[in-house]
């Protein structure tokens, strides 16, 4: 049975990171993308999350349902506040993109590093996985983050080598850590990379939130 997925996309660099991770883990699925990206400069701009762009948001989850769609990934982490409020009215599952990341993190141990490359974003991320520690009952749990801005810099330029490498060498100083995870779906392009430099496992946000994905639509069916 074929599912219909929607994707949310708030910058470009994302988009072929959950491509690959659905053909590898959900191939059968019908995945349409919703693409807005000047939600991502917009919230550089502003330093917050402001109503306008949560209604922003909601719109394309409004529209997404419209669609058909039987599950909603948001695919950018500076959003979580308004996708948190589009998951608690939406019809169908909504998922924010390191959720289940995070959530596969706290199963391998306490001590977790991530690389991220988008500075906006790091803040409500610590909070979230700090909120997932909570209420897991793991509230020794924490999480170390190293931004290395320049990497997505260099992603955007159309260097997907030294992106890698950036992260990669960002990745070394975490290889004592229980996990590293890289903190967008764009940065799981380096997940070889990091492997490679670290002696620790590597999480990605697209195959983790793909996988729970697929497991919460077949629950619901």
């Amino acid at each position: 049975m074929t599912h219909r997925v929607a994707l949310i996309h708030a910058v470009t660099v994302a988009i072929a990171p959950v491509q690959v991770a659905f053909r590898e883990i959900w191939p059968t699925a019908d995945c349409i993308g919703l693409h807005d990206d000047s939600l991502s400069p917009d919230r550089e701009r502003d330093q917050r999350l402001t109503d306008i762009m949560c209604r922003r948001v909601q719109a394309l989850a409004d529209y997404a349902m419209l669609a058909g769609a039987e599950g909603i990934l948001f695919t950018c982490s500076a959003f979580g506040e308004a996708i948190d409020r589009v998951a608690k009215t939406a019809p169908a599952p909504v998922l924010k993109p390191n959720q289940a990341m995070f959530e596969a993190a706290l199963a391998l141990g306490d001590r977790i590093g991530m690389v991220a490359t988008f500075a906006p974003s790091v803040a409500s991320m610590q909070q979230e996985f700090r909120d997932i520690a909570g209420r897991a009952g793991r509230s020794e749990a924490r999480i170390d983050v190293v931004c290395v801005p320049e990497a997505m810099a260099a992603l955007k330029a159309g260097d997907d080598q030294a992106h890698n490498r950036r992260v990669a060498e960002a990745a070394v100083g975490l290889g004592s850590h229980d996990a590293v995870l890289l903190a967008h779906f764009s940065t799981a392009r380096a997940s070889r990379a990091v492997a490679a430099a670290v002696g620790c496992p590597v999480l990605t946000s697209p195959n983790s939130a793909v996988s729970r994905l697929r497991s919460l639509i077949d629950r619901a069916c």
